[in-house]
């Protein structure tokens, strides 16, 4: 399996670049490195995980692109409450995290079962 197969890997790739994009004139720059490691974290775990070779290790990376997940939602939320990050934007992003997660879980899932 590679990675730019997935869907869940574009639309997580996808996400990170907008949030780079909507961010870059930020200047709280330990607000935007945290958000936009997160970001990045997501595909590069999954893309990480899908290239390796035992079914433990492949979920276990896709564990920790589900967490990075997690953390973003919970950076959009700070973000949009102090300013930083516009509403309807954050609110789409959180949206499509929410959705990002329900995929892994399924991808997740399918791993489980190939056993």
């Amino acid at each position: 399996m590679k990675c730019e197969t997935l869907e869940v890997w574009k639309r997580s790739c996808r996400l990170s670049v907008n949030i780079y994009k909507h961010l870059a004139v930020c200047k709280d720059f330990g607000f935007k490195d945290q958000i936009t490691r997160s970001s990045l974290s997501i595909g590069s775990n999954i893309a990480e995980g899908v290239e390796k070779e035992s079914q433990k290790e492949t979920l276990r990376y896709l564990d920790i692109a589900a967490g990075s997940i997690a953390e973003l939602i919970t950076q959009a939320y700070i973000g949009i409450e102090i300013g930083f990050i516009e509403k309807k934007s954050g609110f789409e992003w959180i949206k499509e995290l929410n959705e990002l997660s329900k995929m892994l879980k399924s991808l997740k899932n399918s791993i489980k079962g190939q056993v």
